[in-house]
């Protein structure tokens, strides 16, 4: 993640593009007897897109600490991370997500104030000791939350480096100097030892293999004021680590994949830009014609992974450069896309700040928007958040603590329970399946639609994200029939995940203003 930042505001209260404008627009239409009619959504199971991986988020940086804390309210925080059961009526207890991102640590926290890493929250422990060892006992809260969210059921892990080892960095530091990238080609074998035997030592100690390594973070980011750990790698020095971090995982015979790129923004996907270098990435590592050509190696997964960061806002440019995206990721046959980091940072456009935490629906609107586009433009196949848990003051948390290293209070925010409208229900190995309003899209579009066919339980998924002032009401069509769902579940002002039983036969579903709802039912 790119540092915080304060950025110019304007008070605008819309969580879509342009959605103040509509949301008045629509209460004119209101006035007028206009809301009342039904908008039809015509839904085609036959028509699919990409298949869904996962939906997860980081361990960074709190779960150091809070997976030290007393054990009721780490277990609490657990379950709303990763459970899939459910309570009384049928109210699920947390949003399942389908993968966790473990920060494997460069040692800065080793380091202490020496680090020049002032925010001790933001430094990390390594498994790598002084005396070239490794020490399985550090860690200690993260590899808690690694177990709990196998416990509840997660599945896939992932392990993710924003530096290499401070024994192996040019400056000894977990952070860069001058912008220059902070690991010599002579360390990359050493750097690749040290992934590959993080891998080896987690599972030896915990059971847990990770499916994923991620050994860059942001590339293109100069990571030299000391905010965190992080270094900038120019393209061409990421095929070399990649390269020796292939090597590595054939030769110990360890299963992970590695994950390309976690670019800064997804413009650096697609072009050189700014960063020179630094840039193109799709071409750089999967065109076989290119000189950092990489998608061949066995250990390389055929997934591009960039971050929705500086293009979210405003609506209509975030439809396009995501279609740019999707257009180019097709043209790489077997290439899938993987939304690999975001929380609500900087200014967008003026619609919503990424300062001051804010537990509201708001902000929870604008995040199901993102996700809305990421996978119905971009067809991205995961989307993943970056803290789980936040003590800062920022919209970057899904669930929020005191800054409080021993224990504290923690709180839940409707950030996590709008994830929650596609975590808990679309589940790794559904499959995107055509879902289009009657109605014309617009710049202010505030009623978003997708849907997902799942084929292990033969249901379909349907969310919609309602970021209008007004309820809506649906006609569901299925191949020109009436389709109705089973059960509803909707996170509002009021509601987390709520659900509620099926609307009666012949009669529209009704999606709630300002909500995200997610509806379940039976394909025949």
């Amino acid at each position: 993640m790119k540092n915080n930042v304060i950025w110019p505001f304007r008070l605008v209260p819309a969580y879509c593009s342009g959605a103040w404008v509509a949301a008045l627009l629509l209460r004119a239409a209101t006035a007028h007897g206009q809301s009342s009619t039904a908008t039809t959504v015509a839904i085609d199971p036959a028509k699919t897109y990409q298949t869904i991986d996962n939906f997860s988020a980081s361990d960074a940086w709190s779960c150091q600490f809070v997976g030290q804390w007393p054990e009721a309210k780490k277990n609490a925080m657990a379950d709303w991370l990763f459970s899939t059961e459910v309570g009384p009526g049928g109210q699920p207890k947390g949003i399942g997500l389908s993968m966790w991102r473990f920060n494997i640590g460069a040692g800065s926290a080793q380091q202490g104030e020496q680090s020049g890493i002032k925010d001790e929250w933001r430094r990390a422990e390594s498994f790598l000791t002084s005396a070239n060892t490794y020490d399985w006992t550090k860690q200690a809260g993260q590899m808690w939350f690694l177990k709990a969210a196998q416990q509840r059921g997660v599945r896939q892990f992932l392990g993710f480096l924003n530096s290499p080892p401070v024994q192996y960095t040019v400056n000894g530091k977990a952070y860069a100097t001058d912008a220059k990238t902070n690991l010599a080609p002579e360390h990359y074998a050493d750097a690749a030892t040290y992934m590959a035997k993080v891998v080896a030592g987690v599972k030896q100690t915990t059971g847990i293999t990770f499916d994923y390594l991620s050994p860059v973070n942001e590339p293109q980011w100069d990571w030299s004021d000391g905010g965190q750990e992080g270094t900038p790698f120019r393209n061409a020095e990421i095929a070399g680590l990649t390269k020796a971090l292939n090597a590595q995982l054939v030769q110990q015979n360890l299963p992970a994949k590695i994950l390309l790129t976690e670019a800064g923004k997804l413009n650096y996907l697609l072009a050189t830009e700014d960063k020179p270098e630094r840039g193109d990435q799709i071409n750089a590592f999967f065109k076989p014609s290119s000189p950092t050509y990489v998608g061949n190696l066995p250990r390389v997964a055929p997934i591009i992974a960039g971050h929705s960061y500086f293009t979210t806002s405003p609506y209509p440019q975030a439809v396009a450069v995501r279609q740019q995206l999707a257009d180019k990721v097709q043209q790489m046959q077997g290439l899938r896309y993987w939304q690999s980091e975001y929380c609500i940072l900087g200014d967008n456009a003026g619609e919503i700040n990424g300062n001051k935490r804010d537990l509201g629906i708001g902000p929870a609107l604008y995040l199901a928007c993102t996700i809305h586009n990421d996978l119905v433009v971009a067809n991205a196949a995961a989307w993943q958040w970056w803290v789980a848990i936040s003590p800062y003051d920022y919209k970057d948390g899904l669930i929020y603590i005191d800054h409080n290293k021993t224990d504290g209070a923690y709180h839940d925010s409707k950030m996590l329970w709008a994830l929650g409208n596609y975590s808990r229900f679309v589940r790794p190995g559904a499959v995107r399946v055509a879902a289009q309003l009657a109605q014309k899209a617009t710049p202010e579009q505030q009623l978003l639609v997708s849907a997902y066919r799942d084929a292990a339980s033969k249901q379909l998924v349907v969310v919609v994200v309602n970021s209008s002032n007004e309820a809506a009401a649906l006609n569901l069509q299925l191949d020109k029939k009436a389709w109705l769902p089973q059960r509803t579940y909707t996170t509002s002002a009021t509601a987390n995940l709520a659900p509620t039983p099926a609307p009666r036969a012949k009669q529209p579903v009704r999606v709630a203003p300002q909500s995200i709802t997610t509806l379940i039912g039976n394909l025949r």
